[in-house]
């Protein structure tokens, strides 16, 4: 787009989501309006020769319905509440949680947090967070101002309602004291029921200087690694019992969760911790108040924990966590006998699997490189080459599998990078671009082996791509470049020899006119748990990928 600021031309390029654009024009309207900067684009759609000849070929007038798109409009983004002081790490802790920059919250600078606002990054579209003010002894204004903003979130829409709530303190030293009054008077309004059932979490920051505030006092020992590491963890342990924990249960019971974590490098488990426990909480609260609300509510209820699991960046097995849980809303439990997918063509049911899992994913991807038709053509092909004859590989595996896994994407990834000619030679995936498909994509969905065979191989081997390129791109904005890479190592990895075999020895197994739909979801969700990463592993992993220029482009 070329405007004028000023009086100078300036030049930014704009990205355009096509499925939002498709969704809301109308056939009486046929335009899409997007607002950037203040300025209002409007599109002009109308129909071309492709769609008129699908409808004149008989096929169906409407594309599959994406369960994520129609859940993000229920719920498109997950809502968070950081209460704390400034300079306790809010900032940091937003920004490698939900792969956001730092100056989404002006952490480091004292003043009125407006609580309303809401903060939305470009970088992730699916999380939107209120920021608000520490509690100051005998401030009781801020007080109110939080327990009337919680209020009235709970009365509003189920897009508006806040999901979670995280109460951020710094570890204090030992004698410090933890909870101001204000605070007190919170974590009570809570315990006691006052501010609803909506999950707060205690986050304890900076909990590397209270390590190293003990690695400080063990002086010299003749302890191995081993050793003092696990004393400094147990006298840290007990510190935190003597100053935040022990007296954070006093105040209000065992009945609010809490995690203890750090921003620093080697820390990334306790950004983890939080996550989990945070997607345990929606959870938990989403089944209460199912159990409570009417139908159309609980359905928005259950889908918070999930909007939580989407929006987070650190977790990958989140990731997969809640592909499964679209995936059982209406298309993978259905494979054998789902009636969307009679008369429809392979390519359109694949389409809008792809789409979900993607979706899943929010990667930082503002030119939707996952959601093209070269990415879609290149994830066929996959599933063509690795479907033909025996696979030689035995499903009768000892060693913990996630992480071979592991092992095995890393050790990919290094070879395909120390085989680079130079830093920005172009990385080649062993697919042919440009290839016809196999004729099968464009027949009708029928219920057969080789038709089911194939689609829990797409499935599996999107996911598990979508996973190694989760610990190569680290929350960064996505390239073509990156995501070949994921595709290569992947594809040089063992875990993609292994999964075709795990597939063709439940097909051989599988009857498919009894129970097939069950089984049929068992085994991608078995296969899948068995692959996932264990989130504990990305740090480790991504310490030992060489260095590779990601951030440059390239065709695919």
């Amino acid at each position: 787009m070329h405007y004028k600021r000023r009086f100078r031309t300036k030049h930014e390029d704009i990205a355009f989501d096509p499925d939002d654009m498709f969704r809301a024009c109308n056939p009486s309207q046929q335009e899409y309006s997007k607002i950037h900067n203040n300025i209002t684009i409007v599109v002009k759609l109308s129909s071309d020769a492709t769609t008129e000849q699908a409808e004149q070929s008989g096929a169906p007038d409407q594309s599959l319905p994406s369960t994520t798109l129609e859940m993000f409009t229920r719920c498109p983004r997950f809502r968070i509440l950081v209460i704390g002081k400034s300079g306790v790490g809010k900032s940091s802790l937003i920004s490698q949680a939900f792969g956001v920059e730092k100056e989404i919250i002006a952490d480091d600078k004292p003043g009125e947090a407006n609580i309303d606002e809401e903060l939305i990054s470009t970088r992730n579209e699916r999380f939107v967070l209120h920021d608000s003010k520490g509690f100051e002894a005998g401030d009781r204004d801020n007080l109110k101002i939080v327990r009337d903003f919680i209020d009235h979130r709970g009365t509003m829409s189920p897009e508006h309602q806040l999901h979670a709530v995280w109460l951020c303190f710094e570890i204090p030293r030992a004698g410090g004291r933890l909870l101001e009054t204000g605070t007190e008077d919170f974590l009570k309004s809570k315990s006691s029921g006052e501010l609803g059932n909506v999950p707060v979490i205690v986050v304890l920051t900076k909990y590397d200087l209270l390590v190293d505030r003990i690695e400080r006092t063990l002086g010299r020992s003749s302890l191995s690694d081993k050793d003092r590491k696990e004393l400094v963890k147990k006298n840290a342990e007990a510190e935190l019992r003597d100053t935040c924990t022990g007296p954070l249960e006093q105040l209000v019971g065992p009945d609010i969760p809490y995690a203890m974590i750090s921003t620093e490098e080697d820390y990334e488990g306790t950004l983890t911790h939080l996550v989990q426990i945070t997607e345990q909480c929606v959870g938990q609260h989403s089944a209460s108040e199912a159990s409570a609300t009417a139908p159309i509510a609980q359905h928005s209820a259950s889908e918070a924990a999930v909007m939580g699991s989407i929006a987070q960046r650190v977790d990958p097995g989140l990731k997969i966590k809640a592909s499964i849980e679209v995936g059982k809303k209406k298309y993978w439990k259905a494979l054998k006998s789902c009636p969307t997918f009679k008369k429809r063509r392979m390519w359109e049911c694949l389409h809008v699997l792809h789409t979900d899992i993607v979706n899943v994913w929010n990667f930082h991807d503002p030119y939707h490189h996952l959601h093209s038709q070269d990415f879609r053509d290149m994830m066929l092909k996959i599933v063509d080459e690795m479907e033909v004859g025996p696979t030689g590989y035995s499903t009768n595996i000892k060693t913990p599998i996630s992480m071979v896994s592991a092992i095995s994407v890393v050790a990919a990834i290094a070879g395909i990078v120390s085989a680079l000619a130079g830093p920005a030679a172009p990385i080649v995936v062993p697919i042919a671009v440009g290839a016809v498909l196999s004729t099968w994509v464009y027949e009708v969905y029928q219920i057969s082996h080789p038709v089911l065979r194939r689609f829990m191989a797409y499935i599996i081997h999107l996911t598990l791509v979508l996973q190694t390129l989760f610990i190569v791109s680290e929350s960064q904005e996505l390239t073509r470049r990156a995501i070949k890479l994921a595709v290569a190592s992947y594809l040089d990895s063992q875990t993609s020899k292994e999964v075709p075999a795990w597939i063709q020895d439940y097909d051989q197994q599988l009857n498919i006119l009894e129970r097939a739909d069950c089984e049929i979801l068992d085994k991608i969700i078995d296969v899948m748990q068995r692959y996932k990463i264990d989130a504990a592993q990305i740090s480790k992993l991504r310490a030992d990928l060489p260095p590779v220029d990601l951030s440059s482009d390239e065709p695919w």
